[in-house]
């Protein structure tokens, strides 16, 4: 009997279920803005909730502090963005707090606010929009207990400014190099794009983005081994992995790199915040789902060459496609995301 695949869950190879955000790209166009509200959705537990938190916390928190400790420019924040700061910490906090009452707890009286983290042992109490009762910045303090990267984005002269962040699993770009950057600014090596007017069409869609309206859309790459952090600034200790892929090893070292992006308007300083979390899957628990392995071996097989170098694939796609192209027959797919199995392979 096959073993039962609860949608829309992967399943790895000893039984864990995997919370995975399992969208792929699609093969009939380059890009895609595939951008949809925000909302509580039940057909993918890491879209239940406005950050997602799951049983990798401590240790993403844990490799956050040390990325911090290493390398404190990680987190960044240009001085007009105070405002933002309070407005994304009242946001998280109350999120968090809603989303899992079990490991985080917001008690506010007035002003007055107490703010306890039961994961990592954190009880603080503080007065909102007094800097004075914290030891570093707001927007450092609670990005630091949250899963993925943050980002706040300043919204002025009709485009938006990423002016603030924390960013310690960036998929090979830098805060350091983009802050300060317009939208346009930032968006700037992604080929093709620009001619297209992708991004003027995004960038006239996120700016009438509402409070209380947030969206999502995901975000695909790929990262030789089970790299969260692979951002410039260690290009020397991730990038030449991307050489040593062969076709016995591709199964195990080869992840599909899914990020799931939700922006938030805020309520005071008008700022977006832009939450990315990163999630990671090798090939072989993808080819253990038909047309999850069949659609990425037609992505990858037909995907634009300026495309696959602006991802960083050039150096293993060819052995990925050869992997993948093992397990699809050709057999036409359905339209859409959903995983069509009634078991895993």
């Amino acid at each position: 009997m096959p073993e039962p695949l609860p949608p829309p869950l992967l399943v790895n190879s000893d039984e864990t279920i995997l919370r995975f955000p399992y969208p792929f790209p699609e093969d009939s166009y380059m890009y895609s803005f595939n951008v949809e509200p925000h909302t509580p959705s039940a057909r993918v537990e890491s879209m239940r909730a406005a950050f997602d938190s799951d049983e990798h916390y401590l240790t993403e928190c844990r490799q956050k502090a040390r990325i911090l400790a290493e390398d404190p420019r990680r987190c960044l924040i240009l001085p007009h963005m105070e405002q933002a700061q309070w407005d994304f910490l009242e946001l998280a906090m109350t999120s968090l707090a809603a989303d899992y009452p079990h490991h985080f707890s917001l008690e506010r009286n007035g002003g007055h606010w107490r703010w306890i983290n039961r994961l990592l042992d954190i009880d603080h109490a503080f007065t909102f929009g007094d800097p004075a009762g914290f030891d570093e910045a707001p927007f450092r303090f609670i990005a630091r207990q949250m899963q993925g990267d943050m980002v706040l984005l300043d919204q002025r002269d009709n485009t938006l400014w990423m002016d603030a962040g924390m960013v310690t699993g960036a998929a090979d770009w830098s805060l350091k190099f983009d802050v300060g950057m317009s939208f346009h600014q930032w968006h700037a090596p992604v080929p093709k794009a620009h001619e297209l007017g992708v991004f003027d069409r995004a960038l006239r869609y996120l700016l009438m983005v509402r409070h209380e309206h947030p969206v999502r859309r995901l975000n695909w790459t790929m990262t030789v081994n089970p790299w969260l952090d692979t951002s410039t600034e260690n290009y020397t200790i991730w990038g030449p992995d991307r050489a040593t892929v062969t076709l016995d090893d591709v199964a195990d070292r080869v992840h599909l790199r899914v990020e799931l992006q939700a922006l938030f308007r805020l309520p005071r300083s008008h700022a977006l915040a832009f939450s990315i979390r990163t999630y990671l899957l090798p090939l072989r628990d993808i080819v253990r789902v038909p047309k999850w392995r069949a659609r990425l071996h037609r992505v990858l097989r037909d995907l634009d060459p300026a495309l696959s170098t602006y991802k960083g694939l050039d150096l293993y796609r060819q052995v990925t496609v050869k992997f993948l192209s093992r397990y699809d027959d050709g057999t036409p797919l359905s339209p859409g995301i959903q995983h069509d199995a009634t078991g895993l392979v």
